[in-house]
């Protein structure tokens, strides 16, 4: 064997100790209960609206600013973090989880200011999705120009 993989034998040896075992099928079934328990929330928030006379797209833009601001909440309090650790990927249903991904950086540079810290670090993450975002919606609606 040469240095080379004699090194990297090595190192795969240390990251598997360093590693943490998990357990797939128990890490998939806490992301699907969480991310459900989310979606279901929603989903009883949505009918809520409904019930007490808004319409269906007004009880979606009511639904919608109470998950955000539930998630920014929970972000703040350190309570989403926690979940996160334990639901994985359940706790990113889309719009909750982007909430999360705002937020927390913000939190977490709230001592550098409020400008340097906490505006500037909360686009860290939504800086990314807002650029493609606006790309790909101009795409579409070039495509979607050309083909009427």
């Amino acid at each position: 064997m040469d240095s080379s993989e004699l090194s990297k034998k090595k190192y795969k040896n240390l990251v598997d100790e360093a590693s943490p075992n998990s357990n797939v099928y128990r890490d998939c079934l806490k992301a699907f209960a969480v991310g459900g328990a989310i979606c279901c929330i929603g989903q009883a928030l949505n009918n809520l609206w409904v019930n007490l006379g808004a319409s269906m797209d007004e009880a979606g833009a009511y639904t919608a600013i109470a998950l955000v601001l539930s998630s920014v909440l929970l972000t703040g309090l350190g309570v989403y973090d926690k979940l996160g650790k334990h639901a994985g990927a359940g706790s990113f249903v889309p719009i909750t989880g982007f909430a999360n991904a705002m937020a927390a950086p913000a939190v977490e540079f709230k001592r550098e200011g409020f400008i340097m810290g906490v505006g500037a670090k909360m686009f860290t993450v939504a800086g990314p999705v807002i650029v493609y975002g606006t790309l790909a919606s101009i795409v579409v609606g070039l495509v979607y120009y050309i083909l009427k």
